[in-house]
């Protein structure tokens, strides 16, 4: 059954803040494989003009797409996750993620697309720091397959 496109729109609250700590940031660098110095060492970024350690860019992405937990489970919604594949993810950034950032998401449903008797959701989460200045859009594609045949 397709997912109801009145959901397009939906807003859902924003996440408990989320602290970026350094030793996150470096396990993060390291288990992509991105050797980046400034993701590891203060002086590295400073020297980038950074005030301490800066994430990879995809960083951001265990932050939104628990945030967009959000919205998978919304019982209204009736999502079935079991048949949930991520489809595509994009990010736009304001500045980078930094240590010490305590940053909030706020997601929303953009879009619901049925094709083939998939349907695809369309998330988009804005992250905020504890000043609520901006620092990332970031976009993920949900794609709930369509039921087998039985």
């Amino acid at each position: 059954m397709a997912l109801d496109q009145s959901f397009v729109g939906r807003t859902y609250p924003p996440t408990e803040p989320y602290e970026v700590g350094r030793e996150k940031i470096r396990e993060f660098a390291e288990a992509v494989g991105d050797t980046n110095p400034a993701y590891r060492d203060p002086e590295a970024a400073k020297a980038y003009g950074h005030a301490d350690v800066i994430a990879p860019p995809t960083f951001v992405f265990s932050i939104t797409f628990r945030a967009a937990g959000q919205v998978v489970e919304d019982p209204q919604l009736g999502l079935d996750y079991s048949r949930v594949v991520h489809g595509d993810q994009k990010f736009a950034y304001t500045r980078p993620v930094r240590a010490g950032d305590r940053l909030t998401v706020t997601s929303t449903i953009e879009a619901i697309k049925s094709m083939a008797g998939n349907d695809i959701l369309d998330i988009r989460g804005e992250v905020h720091d504890a000043s609520g200045e901006h620092v990332v859009t970031a976009w993920t594609k949900l794609v709930a397959r369509a039921a087998e045949e039985v």
